[in-house]
């Protein structure tokens, strides 16, 4: 594992302690690798990074917001050469996780909301205090959320969520929509410090205190930004109600530090948090479509439910850039996303027909994929006049195929093979199993096939069936 030797040698440099163990952490949206170094008495955060311009900012912005008395994480040895840097160990507990685990039971309790409230008052001393003597231009990759910064976000968006997602567009009617939301938002008093990834998970609780994280992206800008971030977290899932009440303590707070025209404020508000929805959503898009990693993909529902609500508040004329959310809000394959059901233990089986003029079916449970049927060997009914314009769903089809030695015998083979597996999965108690069926135009031969698969394993065994055909949605 890249940097796991040098990691190593600078933990029992500086603890003067042989190490016990060396734990890698989860994975995050970047290519920074985190590690957890034990040894008798210490217990130390080991980080890799090759990027060392990001290394130079974040190790800067540390030092800066420790001298402001803001808590971060403790900054114990670095080796910038290899890219590598020891930091406090400040535990496994996130605002989120603690969010997770209360939501059931308590819900938005007092004690959650006073983390927020405390946040809010730390964001404003990042924001306002911290600012004064931040040097810009130590920020990485821009010294400030300027319109190339802009432009980043807005084409991370559209190359990686949209175009993964198969959303249509005019692109140049798009682009002068972009250009129009950029002029509008650098219209808004942008000269603090913005944390770029002020969310729930990047939040830590220990002994009761907030500590922050993961502001190396930081850079000169509105202070909308970060409010947007932190209340529009979307698998964080704030009631809108606590929403405008967090705003409304945010703006009394800040206040105390600032003249704010709340009026003014409110004006880019909105649009902001359009911004950082649209940021999220090419991380979602680049992690979950590109990457793989499918639990980015699990919160695209929560940002289209933050889109609805925010989109009618949009009051700046750009009507490509609204035609297009609102076909991502409609979107039928988006909708698989939230086609989950958290509350059985049952195995879920989704079962997709699809064209081989489009792509197979992507896996979002993290599974990798399950089985891809081939139908384009049985005799096709698209190729007669009277079945043209049907479906596998319809009788007259079905009677067709029901008929063919060929297809027959392929739904008797493909049956047998995700039988061993339906077995299998249900025994082991995982969760998820996926088949997909293509031909060539997705409307007859692999529609016919999955209504056949669905049937049967309704009729046989105790599972949740999810039936898709991409080209009939």
């Amino acid at each position: 594992m890249k940097g796991q030797k040098d990691l190593i040698e600078l933990f029992e440099s500086y603890t003067g302690e042989k190490l016990i163990s060396f734990t890698p952490l989860p994975e995050s949206g970047s290519a920074r690798k985190y590690f957890r170094l034990v040894s008798a008495g210490y217990s130390i955060i080991g980080a890799y990074n090759p990027d060392k311009r990001e290394n130079n900012s974040f190790i800067y912005l540390t030092r800066h917001f420790s001298k402001h008395k803001l808590n971060v994480p403790l900054l114990h040895k670095t080796d910038l050469k290899k890219g590598i840097y020891l930091l406090q160990d400040l535990g496994d507990t996130t605002l989120f996780s603690l969010l997770n685990k209360n939501r059931d039971s308590s819900g938005f309790s007092n004690e959650i909301i006073d983390y927020y409230h405390r946040a809010l008052e730390a964001l404003i001393k990042f924001q306002v205090t911290s600012s004064k003597d931040l040097k810009f231009i130590n920020c990485y990759p821009r010294p400030e959320f300027d319109h190339q910064s802009i432009k980043w976000d807005l084409n991370y968006f559209k190359y990686y969520f949209l175009k993964l997602a198969d959303i249509t567009f005019d692109e140049q009617k798009l682009e002068n929509d972009f250009s129009l939301l950029s002029n509008h938002l650098l219209e808004a008093d942008h000269k603090y410090f913005m944390y770029r990834d002020f969310n729930s998970r990047n939040i830590m609780i220990k002994d009761n205190e907030l500590y922050f994280i993961d502001y190396q992206g930081g850079r000169k800008g509105a202070p909308q930004y970060d409010v947007a971030s932190l209340l529009y977290d979307s698998k964080a899932d704030l009631p809108q109600s606590l929403r405008d009440e967090l705003l409304s303590y945010y703006l009394k707070s800040i206040s105390i530090h600032k003249k704010v025209d709340q009026r003014n404020f409110k004006k880019y508000y909105y649009p902001y948090v359009l911004i950082r929805l649209l940021q999220m959503f090419g991380a979602y898009g680049y992690r979950g479509y590109f990457e793989g990693k499918a639990h980015f993909l699990k919160s695209i529902p929560y940002a289209i439910r933050n889109l609805e609500y925010v989109l009618p508040k949009i009051k700046i004329k750009v009507p490509e850039l609204k035609t297009v959310l609102e076909k991502l809000i409609s979107s039928e394959q988006l909708k698989q996303f939230n086609d989950t059901d958290t509350s059985s233990n049952k195995l879920t089986i989704r079962i997709n027909s699809f064209s081989y003029r489009d792509k197979i079916p992507f896996d979002f449970t993290g599974n990798g994929g399950g089985f891809v049927f081939d139908c384009r060997a049985i005799p096709n009914p698209g190729r007669i006049d009277e079945y043209k314009h049907l479906t596998g769903k319809d009788k007259p089809v079905q009677d067709f195929l029901d008929a063919q030695s060929e297809a027959q015998r392929f739904l008797k083979e493909s049956f047998d093979i995700v039988e061993q597996s339906v077995v299998n999965y249900a025994e082991n108690k995982w969760t998820d199993l996926m088949v997909n069926f293509g031909c060539t135009g997705g409307q007859h031969r692999s529609v016919y096939c999955a209504e056949k698969l669905a049937e049967h394993l309704k009729s046989k065994h105790d599972v949740v069936v999810r039936l898709t055909h991409t080209r009939l949605a």
